[in-house]
């Protein structure tokens, strides 16, 4: 789910067999999933989960890979110990769902994880990476945070707002091009708004071909025609935070 204007049914794609490299904490009032890189390097990223949670296997095989790239990488529960959409739920209560999971009401959990970063984690320099549901939180602390180096919003978008063009740092939007969740015309308003308004770096990027979760949500043995969006992606989101955080 990415446009919380008008909720849309969001397939999750291929859930992934993983176990996962990180371990499972308490930060403050909200448990976390952390993964350490090789070395320590000062830096580090939070991921921000889509509907289906923290605990889901792809969104920590994404955390992993951040981590493996040089940061210390955590994946919040933002849903605070209520309940993810789960894939067979009746999407005619969906609308009633994500009412109580607002993506733009997560600062009391960035706040924490903040604080556990900096304290705890020793981290110096800090950027942020979100999917579908966390694509649009990105999108809403990217405007707020200024501590936040470089964002980088996944198949996220705000539409029911004038302001989403005072990014506060550099951030980058992966779009797909066959997503039934975001039109290309609210692509096409980002892209508008952001050119005439935005004082930072940003950039927005859309994928010929793919649909809305294939980031995060195709297999690794995915198609042939598929893989190379999925491997050009993902290398996008890791040279960004390299760039900017």
């Amino acid at each position: 789910m990415a446009n919380e204007a008008h909720p849309c049914p969001c397939d999750i794609g291929h859930k992934i067999e993983y176990g996962g490299m990180g371990r499972e904490v308490q930060v403050e009032h909200i448990k976390a999933y952390v993964t350490k890189p090789p070395f320590d390097t000062g830096k580090a990223v939070i991921v921000i989960q889509d509907i289906f949670g923290w605990q889901l296997p792809n969104s920590r095989y994404m955390t992993d890979m951040i981590a493996g790239n040089g940061y210390t990488a955590i994946l919040p529960d933002f849903f605070v110990g209520q309940e993810p959409w789960q894939p067979s739920g009746d999407w005619s209560t969906f609308p009633d769902w994500l009412k109580t999971r607002d993506a733009r009401k997560i600062d009391r959990e960035v706040d924490a994880v903040l604080r556990f970063l900096k304290q705890q984690c020793h981290a110096q320099k800090i950027g942020v990476v979100g999917f579908c549901w966390g694509g649009v939180a990105v999108h809403h602390v990217m405007m707020k945070y200024p501590e936040l180096r470089a964002g980088v919003s996944v198949y996220g978008i705000i539409k029911d707002s004038e302001d989403v063009h005072s990014l506060k740092n550099p951030t980058l939007f992966i779009f797909a091009e066959n997503d039934a969740v975001i039109p290309l015309e609210q692509v096409s308003l980002l892209t508008q708004k952001l050119k005439k308004h935005c004082k930072v770096e940003y950039q927005i990027k859309t994928f010929s071909g793919q649909t809305h979760g294939f980031v995060h949500r195709k297999r690794e043995d995915c198609s042939a025609e598929d893989k190379p969006y999925v491997d050009e992606a993902r290398r996008n989101l890791i040279e960004w935070l390299h760039k900017y955080v």
